[in-house]
């Protein structure tokens, strides 16, 4: 069979988009004219931020091979596009930067890559550059992936040395889709919605082939559908009249509901007999991804709701990495409480929400999932403050711990160790790979590493260390629950759970914020910080006032008391009854 799938594996900016250019170049699937860097990266976020953030898979012709190549992200917060991409190939050209050598993500991308096993091809990247360490970068690689010099190939994607030795070598090493069969059975690996056709699935055909007019069944949803076009990535869509094992591409089917489709699912031909139908077995699907930071998404008018409720139920279909569920709140109404991979990954949603959605939303600060072993002896999971039982029936309050890995010059360690013990990590082991990089390795809570670690590190490191992180256990704690009382009112959007030694300086520091991002009323605005039913810190909005003496010229002093006791009542009624108006800056002060 004439067909090579792959994909790119690397770490955060080592040249993957920059390869798939040069590929796309050499075999013509994009003319010269309409050549621009990183051209797989279509979407404005992704060439804004400089990163892929969606696998984008293409179609190439290559001296009469066909080439399904899938382009993935490198940064740890979108791990899970790259899981659903590997599933969809043969093999994995992973690339390693010529001058950082082998990071914390790249390591990381490769055991994925070898548990779906996949063939592997090392490539060196950017051996142009003048500082480069190529020799020492070999060894990295034939120590990782235990391989002979010889199959490691030197290349320049920004100059386009190498590309087509590389080429060659996936016609060589990569092996041909394994024809199982003439059953048509189809895994779906990404999807996306388009507002004139519908729920479009991104299928890789595993046996058989589809074509337009057939009626398939989605094995999860358990609904049928005839397909009314099919075609693949060339890197827009093209129609197409079939596509057969090994291929990769869309259908369309007119499906309306985005709930319909799953990522993981099967598609199967429709059999007349139900008998049949459930003969058939689902492919192997995907683990179920499990958030990392969870936090609530309010639409910023309360009317929004059922088109934020569309927007999110839209963007799962192109990154099923992200859940959520209905929640309400005293403060902001109906909204949502959605879970993330990390704080990047948070942040692009909410970016997507607001600009591809067009959905102005409010965001609570983040928080990591707790489990509350309770008095009784039942376990709770706590993803909101709000859902905290009284501190009278906790038993236990237990936190996720992670297994971090850090790759970084020896110039930086002291620092790093430095931010680590700080974030109360437990430090594990330190290796020297080579003269100019260590890789570190820590245990350390999930909470004190997904806020702003990973800016911290590469600040400290001027940009040169590297983070990956895996989960590893829930560990006890001393927790306690901050509430913020605005005029003796909770407001519940503000609540957050904090190590107890820490709960007075979180305090003290979040009011002090909210004073200067709570607007002034015509009355004393009175923030609390309160823990386990004690107030722990406070602050006051200065009320705006009115000289109402002003227009008193002479006369009894008596005529001005009256005046300004007049004044004093009223301002006591309208602190009674007055509503302070939480401005969205406030939700932010949490996590700054």
């Amino acid at each position: 069979m004439n067909k090579r799938n792959f994909c790119i594996i690397a770490h955060i900016d080592h040249g993957k988009s920059t390869l798939a250019d040069r590929m796309l170049e050499i075999t013509g699937t994009i003319p010269k004219r309409l050549m621009r860097d990183q051209v797989l990266d279509a979407m404005e976020l992704e060439r804004e931020h400089g990163i892929t953030i969606k696998a984008h898979p293409t179609r190439m012709k290559y001296k009469g091979f066909i080439f399904n190549l899938i382009d993935t992200p490198g940064h740890v917060d979108f791990s899970y596009e790259v899981t659903r991409s590997l599933v969809a190939c043969e093999g994995a050209v992973l690339i390693v930067d010529a001058v950082q050598g082998v990071q914390a993500q790249t390591v990381s991308n490769l055991y994925m890559a070898l548990d779906v096993g996949l063939t592997i091809i090392p490539v060196i990247n950017k051996i142009d550059l003048p500082n480069a360490h190529i020799e020492d970068i070999k060894e990295e690689i034939i120590d990782l992936l235990n391989v002979e010099e010889k199959e490691i190939l030197l290349v320049s994607a920004k100059n386009g040395w190498g590309i087509e030795n590389l080429m060659e070598r996936i016609v060589e090493k990569i092996p041909p889709p394994h024809d199982s069969g003439s059953t048509l059975k189809a895994l779906i690996f990404d999807s996306y919605y388009d507002e004139y056709r519908g729920a479009i699935p991104y299928l890789r055909i595993m046996s058989g082939s589809i074509e337009t007019g057939i009626n398939v069944r989605f094995i999860k949803s358990g609904k049928n559908f005839e397909v009314q076009e099919v075609g693949y990535f060339s890197p827009k869509k093209v129609k197409s009249e079939i596509l057969q094992t090994g291929d990769v591409g869309y259908i369309i089917c007119n499906i309306r509901g985005a709930k319909d489709i799953k990522t993981g699912d099967t598609v199967i031909e429709s059999q007349k007999s139900k008998v049949e139908s459930q003969s058939v077995k689902p492919l192997p699907g995907y683990r179920e991804v499990t958030p990392y930071v969870y936090a609530g998404i309010y639409p910023a008018d309360g009317e929004k709701y059922n088109s934020l409720k569309d927007a999110l139920e839209k963007l799962v279909l192109t990154d099923s990495s992200l859940i959520y569920e209905p929640e309400t709140s005293v403060a902001l109404g109906f909204g949502f409480r959605c879970g993330f991979l990390g704080m990047l990954h948070k942040k692009i949603i909410e970016e997507r929400l607001e600009r591809e959605m067009n959905i102005s939303i409010i965001s609570t600060s983040p928080n990591i999932r707790y489990k509350v072993k309770l008095q009784n002896g039942d376990t709770e999971w706590v993803e909101n403050p709000g859902q905290m039982p009284k501190p009278i029936e906790i038993n236990v309050i237990e936190e996720p711990v992670v297994k971090a890995k850090i790759f970084t010059p020896p110039g930086y360690i002291g620092s790093i160790l430095k931010l680590c013990e700080k974030r109360r990590g437990i430090q594990k082991s330190i290796f020297y790979h080579r003269e100019n990089m260590v890789e570190i390795e820590y245990e350390i809570p999930l909470s004190e590493l997904i806020f702003d670690f990973y800016d911290t590190l590469k600040s400290i490191s001027q940009g040169f260390a590297s983070l990956d992180y895996e989960f590893l256990e829930y560990r006890p704690g001393d927790f306690v629950k901050v509430d913020i009382l605005v005029n003796s009112k909770q407001v519940d959007a503000l609540s957050s759970i904090v190590i107890r030694d820490n709960a007075y300086f979180d305090a003290v520091r979040l009011v002090r914020r909210l004073k200067q991002v709570i607007p002034r009323q015509l009355f004393e605005v009175i923030i609390q910080a309160a823990s386990n039913g004690r107030i722990i810190a406070k602050s006051r909005v200065a009320p705006i006032r009115k000289d109402v003496t002003a227009k008193c010229y002479g006369g009894d002093i008596t005529r001005k008391r009256k005046l300004l006791e007049r004044q004093k009542e009223g301002k006591k009624k309208m602190k009674r009854i007055g509503m302070v108006e939480i401005p969205k800056e406030a939700f932010l002060c949490v996590r700054e």
